[in-house]
């Protein structure tokens, strides 16, 4: 906890090589990602081993740290408090290009090739492999509340998945994407989403020399800013006031989002708008992420350096240097577990399979972890979170295909006694037709 008593912010740098300079001999050599607090930059901890891809480190449920090892087709996994700092590796099908883990802690996407591949953390099982792209991936992100998530891709395109729908498919089938985003012509660069789950806005970036904004529960496009240089990250500020935006020149461009009148399209030029441009990095902008309260915007670049802005003033506040590229960085809420000694994660990591759940696999098992059904205390239960679901649906139809067939009991019961009314009320009706009859044609009736 911070010294009054709020949350710390922590910023997790991550780099193409495994050392840094500069860095606090406790953080030990051969470190590859470092932890350190926002305010002070006192490094909190460090983690060794690998090299790290661009978009290709997560948090996963407060627990785990995951990293995409650059040229290598393993992820690597580490506890985010372990004295030890083992590394864990996950094997798979392939180099991993990109990589995301869902806000809640049930899911990790990786992006291989042109494929996105949908893992389940409690079981380690292979849920889905989407091939909707036609090129490798770049970057991938869900939204806030796990619902949907957006993979972008060298082949220009931006696509918006439902999770439930992905997850409910048939086999054999492909879900259907919510929504294909194509009016970018270069290859996309760089994603994030807002706040406020599939109702949120998702900003893009590109090679194109733009960012765009965008709305997901439409599939609108709501902005395009044309830059003079190609965008390499992109950012919105918890209350998307401001859009931030990094160049391959090392600048870093500030969109107000409410300015009026109001455009659908508009340029940014540096030399109109100096007032809102951070300059001081000598390469390629590939990161970008803005702290909690709005107030600072961390950055990395390919120029082994990490700064720390005030965005009201466009002050470089601090500045970490490391060797090699800047690969990931970002701004996070410390978990419990890092800030901790004692704690360690409740649930270990299972393997995680390399064949889909639903198909034989050839490949032998191996002990390297624990395989767990989280919600499961029956032992050899291995129904998963999925099996359940559909089993309790399946009971919920049944129910209600019977409670159909009981209304359609009293509603064929209804329609008997109204057959049996009308029947009567025609009898009466023929009774005084006939009476009528006999009182008109009675002989001496005028």
């Amino acid at each position: 906890m911070a010294a009054g008593g709020g949350p710390v912010e922590v910023a997790l740098v991550a780099v193409a090589e495994a050392t840094a300079a500069g860095a606090p001999s406790s953080s030990g050599g051969g470190a590859c990602c470092w932890a350190w607090e926002l305010g002070s930059g006192t490094t909190l901890a460090s983690y060794r081993g690998g090299s790290f891809a661009a978009r290709g480190l997560a948090l996963l449920g407060g627990e785990h740290l995951l990293g995409a090892q650059l040229g290598k087709a393993w992820l690597g996994a580490w506890e985010l408090q372990r004295k030890d700092q083992l590394q864990q590796k996950i094997i798979c099908p392939g180099l991993v290009t990109c990589l995301t883990a869902a806000p809640n802690g049930l899911y990790i996407l990786a992006g291989i090739a042109e494929s996105i591949y949908l893992w389940e953390v409690s079981s380690g099982n292979l849920l889905a492999i989407l091939n909707r792209h036609y090129q490798d991936l770049s970057c991938l992100a869900f939204t806030d509340d796990s619902s949907h998530f957006l993979s972008g891709a060298k082949d220009c395109l931006v696509i918006v998945w439902n999770l439930c729908s992905v997850l409910q498919v048939e086999h054999g089938q492909s879900p259907e994407p919510r929504h294909v985003w194509s009016r970018h012509s270069l290859p996309i660069t760089d994603l994030c989403c807002g706040i406020g789950g599939p109702m949120a806005r998702a900003a893009t970036a590109s090679l194109d020399q733009t960012a765009k904004l965008w709305e997901i529960s439409s599939g609108d496009l709501l902005l395009s800013v044309v830059f003079d240089v190609g965008i390499m990250s992109v950012t919105l500020d918890l209350t998307e006031y401001f859009m931030f935006c990094g160049g391959m020149d090392g600048s870093i461009f500030q969109v107000d989002l409410c300015s009026w009148p109001v455009q659908r399209e508009r340029g940014f030029r540096t030399e109109r708008e100096s007032g809102k441009v951070f300059q001081g990095h000598r390469n390629q902008v590939t990161c970008l992420s803005v702290s909690t309260d709005g107030s600072l915007l961390l950055s990395g670049s390919h120029d082994e350096t990490v700064r720390l802005w005030d965005i009201q003033s466009k002050q470089c506040l601090r500045t970490m240097n490391y060797k090699g590229p800047v690969t990931n960085a970002f701004i996070t809420l410390a978990p419990a577990n890092m800030i901790n000694a004692d704690s360690k994660p409740s649930v270990p990591l299972p393997n995680f399979r390399r064949h889909l759940h639903n198909m034989e696999s050839s490949e032998p098992s191996t002990n390297e972890g624990l395989m767990l059904c989280l919600g499961l205390h029956q032992k050899g239960s291995g129904e998963s979170y999925l099996e359940k679901a559909e089993r309790l649906h399946s009971q919920m139809c049944l129910a209600t295909e019977k409670n159909l067939m009981g209304d359609h009991e009293q509603l064929k019961n209804q329609v008997t006694k109204l057959e049996e009314e009308v029947g009567t009320l025609r009898k009466i009706n023929k009774s005084l037709f006939d009476f009528s009859s006999r009182i008109l044609t009675k002989p001496g009736k005028q």
